[in-house]
């Protein structure tokens, strides 16, 4: 299957969760060029960025078990087919 560049975009509302999202971008680690985070100290929030690179099965395998975690929501964006 042909790898396809992306990224990924986490938003934690629920700090507890961030363990559990560092478990798993350590488990895809082979996948993920860059990663970027944004702490918001005055909210309860915190935004993660990621630049992945990966076939489309291995991008969405990531997303959606991030998206099944308490108080996480992710969403990914994939280059298309050429």
């Amino acid at each position: 299957m042909e790898k396809r560049i992306g990224t990924i975009t986490i938003l934690l509302r629920d700090r507890e969760a961030a363990q559990s999202v560092n478990q798993l971008l350590s488990e895809h680690a082979g996948i993920i060029l860059c990663r970027q985070g944004l702490p918001f100290h005055d909210r309860p929030v915190a935004v993660i960025s990621l630049i992945v690179e990966g076939t489309v099965n291995d991008i969405n395998a990531l997303t959606g078990q991030l998206g099944r975690l308490q108080g996480v929501e992710c969403k990914a964006v994939v280059t298309r087919n050429n």
